[in-house]
């Protein structure tokens, strides 16, 4: 299951702003939208696993965790971002709706799906999923142009 999550997450990086050629940085600009992409594929998973498993509570704690361990990580992206001339509503709307969609697509492929779930519970819960560990480049990037 974690290189059809990993790959969810590089795709992620992929996307680029509608409007790039207003954006000083449009590959950064994509790649600090997949924050937000990531964010989904966990809430979505942690949620749909949560409701699938029989209210297993586990799985909500696992996605705040998640968040809180990443919350900062967001709002650094956001604030690069929207430095740069991106960031917008639309652009981690569409990241969002990608990694949602992506994850749930990965689901939907599994032979056996409390398999993935408790392989998603497992990476949750290990960070293995956490922004520092998914994007680290971009993470970087982005910890270097506040820096300055």
């Amino acid at each position: 299951m974690r290189p059809l999550i990993c790959s969810a997450v590089i795709c992620l990086a992929a996307l680029v702003p509608a409007h790039a050629q207003d954006v000083a940085d449009p590959k950064l600009v994509g790649d600090l939208m997949a924050f937000h992409g990531s964010r989904a594929i966990v809430s979505v998973m942690t949620t749909h696993c949560y409701e699938t498993t029989g209210l297993d509570s586990a799985y909500r704690q696992a996605n705040d965790n998640w968040y809180l361990r990443n919350v900062g990580f967001l709002e650094l992206a956001d604030r690069v971002a929207e430095r740069l001339g991106g960031g917008t509503p639309e652009e981690v709307e569409a990241a969002e709706t990608y990694g949602g969609t992506q994850i749930m697509g990965a689901y939907n492929q599994a032979d056996d799906k409390d398999s993935f779930c408790r392989a998603l519970l497992e990476q949750v819960n290990s960070g293995a999923l956490d922004i520092d560990q998914s994007l680290p480049g971009p993470l970087k990037q982005a910890q270097e142009i506040v820096a300055h």
